[in-house]
């Protein structure tokens, strides 16, 4: 069974997904930014989510996840728990 690991931001508006997602592309920390502004628990920690398997997310994250290319952060991507960037930081297939 295929694996990914990410991390990612959560936050409650489009438009501070974009903002932040800008801040990150110009250079910014992408750990940092997660501990300052996520409003998930997993900011604490930088936003890591550890590694999971397909189905452990709501759908439109595991659809990110287990599609888009490692490294390159995504987003936003809205969920019922609000817009989140999001960073897979690996994958197994």
């Amino acid at each position: 069974m295929a694996t990914a690991a990410a991390r990612h931001i959560l936050v409650e508006t489009q438009q501070k997904c974009e903002d932040l997602k800008k801040q990150i592309e110009a250079g910014a920390d992408f750990a940092e930014m997660a501990r300052k502004h996520s409003k998930c628990p997993s900011g604490r920690q930088g936003g890591d989510l550890g590694t999971f398997g397909p189905g452990q997310m709501v759908k439109e994250f595991d659809e990110v996840v287990f599609s888009a290319e490692v490294g390159k952060v995504q987003g936003p991507v809205q969920t019922q728990f609000g817009y989140h960037l999001v960073e897979v930081t690996s994958r197994t297939a």
